[in-house]
């Protein structure tokens, strides 16, 4: 026995059978049963009972009650256009549809009130697959409404993978409170926190349908925005932004306070004490939105330092931990093996004594674009040299009993040429010579190759020192590492894209 189908047919003879019956009025109706109209442009449908049972539970529900429009054997509808209904009915006969920008959120709208199961899918993976700003937020608001879940899950990932756009955008200001809560609270979004903070200064305003700032009363705008301020993370702003914001006075008292201890405690350059207190608070507001991916920082200050000494919100959001000693092994062939060629880098090292720092290239190690070496050499087939990295820096976030506040140090203007330095036979190199580590043409920092080794420290050859410290001095060999050549890691990790 065989069996054959021809649903291409048999879809095309039912698609023929609605449309030539509602295209052309004046066609015999007796094969029709029910009869659906368009109260908006009072135009009517020819239909089935039959068909529209099967096809959609509200209609199944509806001729099982006997309701009165069962027994009239017609139906009017309010909420919908001939426009969105045709193409439903016909895809009842058909199972075909056309999806498109214009008619998928007014598809899935009619398809959710009446049950209609299939289109419901459709219409969700289409609008999930052409997600835009300046349609976001009513899918947002619509996909909530109907309990879209999958849809409200997507269109808040829109969002956040957009937010740096979307917050430029008037769209933005249709946001309501719950949905500026649920993004806020989110630690994926790539923004400037002050800008952040501005924008929703401007929502509150707009909320409160405010277009002039001299009639801004502050006590209803602090009110307006009171439940979604704690969700800016204030320890991302500068110290001057921190400043600029406190003096406008535009955040509610209790946060505010607690934002007036915090910075009193930057001001007095005390990192345990800010530490303590940021700990204590266990606020978002003193929660950096990214999230680092490392044992050695485990501070919020110093994550929030990195951030704004690298300054770039993709890199930062984006770097993942491609390197660790512990994990891969103490051996430069082995970090190399990991780290090289990968554009930006983020190395950062914590002695056995405690101390951490590091170091950051936007060329990275080893670049094949020879255009980033300064100087290059070969020897037995094997190359080595220096790069040109003129926005290179090294770093300190803890050093000594001194309790200094972390500090970014970069390269020298006679020194550009020699940023960094790729050899196999070294870890991580920072700063060298003319002759790349010979008598006093030290590096800033290295490794040697291997790891579990004294590693060397000639701070303030080719990266700035700061101001109070001689170069060559005791206090410039021991800034970074406790020593010029004594000190051993405990821990290496290296960050890139």
């Amino acid at each position: 026995m065989e069996t054959y189908s021809n649903l291409e047919k048999l879809s095309n003879d039912l698609k023929n059978l609605f449309q030539n019956q509602n295209q052309n009025q004046n066609q015999e109706e007796s094969y029709f049963d029910f009869e659906i109209i368009c109260e908006q442009n009072k135009i009517s449908f020819k239909t089935h009972k039959s068909i529209l049972s099967s096809r959609s539970e509200y209609f199944k529900n509806l001729f099982k009650s006997k309701m009165k429009e069962y027994q009239e054997n017609k139906l009017i509808l309010q909420d919908v256009s001939s426009s969105i209904l045709f193409p439903i009915l016909n895809y009842f006969y058909s199972g075909k549809i056309e999806i498109n920008l214009e008619n998928a959120i007014e598809i899935l709208f009619f398809s959710s009130k009446y049950l209609i199961d299939e289109l419901i899918e459709i219409c969700s993976n289409f609008i999930k697959n052409n997600l835009q700003i300046e349609t976001i937020v009513d899918i947002l608001k619509l996909s909530e409404a109907m309990n879209f879940n999958q849809l409200l899950d997507s269109s808040y990932q829109f969002i956040l993978d957009n937010f740096k756009e979307f917050i430029k955008t008037l769209f933005f200001l249709g946001l309501e409170e719950n949905h500026l809560n649920s993004i806020l609270s989110n630690d994926e979004i790539i923004i400037n926190e002050f800008e952040l903070f501005q924008s929703i200064i401007k929502w509150g305003k707009h909320k409160l349908n405010i277009n002039h700032e001299k009639e801004i009363r502050k006590e209803t705008l602090q009110n307006q925005i009171s439940n979604i301020i704690d969700k800016i993370r204030f320890i991302d702003f500068s110290e001057q932004e921190l400043e600029d914001t406190l003096k406008e006075d535009l955040i509610p008292n209790q946060t505010s306070q607690k934002l007036f201890e915090f910075q009193n405690l930057q001001n007095q350059n005390n990192t345990k004490k800010l530490n303590q207190f940021i700990e204590k608070e266990n606020s978002l507001i003193f929660q950096p939105r990214f999230k680092l991916d490392s044992e050695i920082i485990q501070s919020k200050e110093h994550i929030k330092k990195l951030k704004e000494w690298i300054n770039d919100d993709d890199f930062f959001s984006k770097m993942k931990k491609g390197f660790s000693a512990k994990r891969d092994g103490f051996s430069s062939k082995t970090w190399h093996k990991a780290v090289d060629d990968k554009g930006k880098t983020l190395v950062i090292i914590k002695t056995k004594d405690n101390f951490i720092f590091g170091g950051f290239t936007q060329i990275g190690f080893f670049p094949k674009d020879r255009s980033k070496w300064s100087r290059d050499y070969t020897f037995r087939n094997y190359r080595f040299g220096r790069q040109n990295d003129p926005n290179a820096f090294i770093f300190s976030l803890r050093n000594d009993e001194n309790d200094r506040k972390p500090e970014k140090f970069t390269i020298k203007q006679d020194q550009k040429l020699f940023s960094i330095f790729s050899h196999l036979d070294y870890g991580p190199y920072f700063g060298c010579g003319q002759f790349f580590g010979y008598g006093n043409d030290l590096p800033d920092f290295c490794l040697y190759s291997d790891f579990n080794k004294p590693g060397l420290s000639n701070f303030g050859h080719s990266y700035n020192l700061p101001n109070e410290i001689s170069y060559e001095s005791n206090e410039a060999d021991s800034y970074l590492a406790g020593s010029f050549n004594e000190w051993v890691i405990d821990e290496l990790e290296t960050y890139f894209i």
